[in-house]
């Protein structure tokens, strides 16, 4: 595990992150993986539909990437999701294959139809489902649940049992639940489940030693952003010794969407310093993919995919942009395949013009014209509200030097 904030220029984020005093205190596993429901949880955004043909090229980039796991789908969904599975599974990616099931005995079969190296065991544990929504006792779960992991498993499968609505069940049906289990029908591993995405990181930490404590299991993480937390509190379970974190490229899911899949490899990577090997060069390219065959665009300032991220416009710093990008942003742009860009408008500088009129190769120009031509940038950007274009940029150099004329 790498214990610097630095490396080659490629990054540098806080040295604190790697204190002596703050790592002691975390329980770090040797190795996280991460297992991306993009093709399930990530198709449940509403108004989202993958085709076959879009399943196995996300499939495919994924991979490339460098995820571990790739939930690709739910077979008892559709004909065309278990068609969707078995071609994915044809492919010989290195990243495993991974179904979503019901408890139930035909689920685990359609599982094996397809391929699958392994099986997500859905059930509900959370108070408000089990009283309202099913009107089940832990009890109801459990016997649901043991002859369906004990059968998958008989079956060569990994599985991992998901009581979900995990952060919302009582205390005594969630340790009556995980006792049961270990006794009488032990999977691979098992998940915390923040299905509204309601957790703070210290009550997710908390669960995830809990839980570990009463199973003994690998624990994994799947959150939701509710609160705009999904990726903070996966990361926070990391820190508790959760095992696998669950994730969505580009945010995708129900609601307000899953823990980001880019931003946990970076987060990992980063500021945790596990040696990761994912391609994060390649991560704009699974971007773009997902935003176009989902119809949802990337916002201009999200973290990681967003197109406004090396953008500077305000004139303090601007030569640092390009020279020395280190000095303006935590990464380098190429870091994920990007690059510093300046751009002009309200709050540009004389520096930005200088800038501006070297790239686009229109020459020099004095302080006076210089500064008739802030001028006009400011006004424009305040009219506009909003950065310049080239093209408008290129009309304020020729007025200015036709009235310097």
């Amino acid at each position: 595990m790498r214990e610097t904030h630095s490396v080659d220029g490629k990054w540098w984020v806080s040295p604190y992150n790697f204190k002596a005093d703050v790592r002691s205190g975390l329980e770090l596993p040797e190795k996280v993986e991460i297992h991306d429901a993009t093709l399930r949880d990530g198709e449940q955004t509403p108004g989202v539909v993958f085709s076959i043909d879009d399943k196995i090229k996300i499939a495919t980039k994924l991979d490339e990437v460098g995820v571990e796991r790739i939930e690709a789908g739910m077979p008892a969904v559709s004909p065309q999701d278990a068609e969707a599975i078995k071609e994915i599974s044809k492919l010989g990616l290195k990243s495993r294959i991974f179904t979503f099931a019901r408890a139930m005995k035909q689920d685990i079969d359609m599982a094996l139809e397809c391929g699958a190296h392994g099986v997500i065991i859905e059930v509900p544990i959370g108070y408000p489902k089990l009283v309202t929504q099913f009107g089940w006792t832990w009890e109801d779960v459990f016997k649901k649940s043991k002859d369906v992991i004990n059968y998958a498993r008989e079956q060569g499968l990994y599985a991992v049992y998901f009581p979900y609505d995990t952060t919302r069940a009582r205390e005594e049906d969630l340790t009556n639940l995980c006792k049961a289990i270990s006794q009488e029908a032990m999977p691979d591993s098992i998940g915390i489940v923040d299905t509204m995405g309601c957790a703070t990181p210290e009550a997710i930490k908390y669960m995830v030693r809990w839980v570990k404590d009463m199973t003994g299991l690998p624990i994994e993480i799947h959150t939701h952003n509710d609160f705009g937390m999904g990726v903070a509190t996966e990361l926070a379970a990391v820190t508790a010794g959760a095992e696998v974190v669950h994730s969505c490229g580009n945010g995708l899911g129900e609601r307000t969407g899953n823990a980001a899949l880019e931003e946990l490899m970076l987060g990992l990577d980063l500021l945790y310093g596990y040696e990761t090997g994912y391609r994060l060069d390649k991560l704009p390219e699974l971007g773009d993919m997902l935003a176009e065959l989902s119809n949802i665009e990337i916002a201009r300032n999200k973290p990681v995919l967003g197109s406004g991220n090396f953008i500077r416009e305000s004139g303090i710093g601007i030569q640092y942009v390009m020279e020395d990008p280190l000095v303006m942003f935590g990464t380098h742009p190429q870091l994920t395949g990007r690059a510093g860009e300046v751009v002009l408008g309200k709050k540009s500088g004389k520096a930005s013009i200088v800038y501006k009129l070297g790239e686009l190769g229109l020459g020099e120009a004095d302080d006076d014209q210089v500064t008739a031509m802030l001028t006009e940038v400011k006004q424009q950007g305040i009219q506009k509200r909003d950065i310049l274009s080239d093209a408008e940029f290129k009309s304020i150099v020729e007025k200015v030097r036709q009235q310097a004329a």
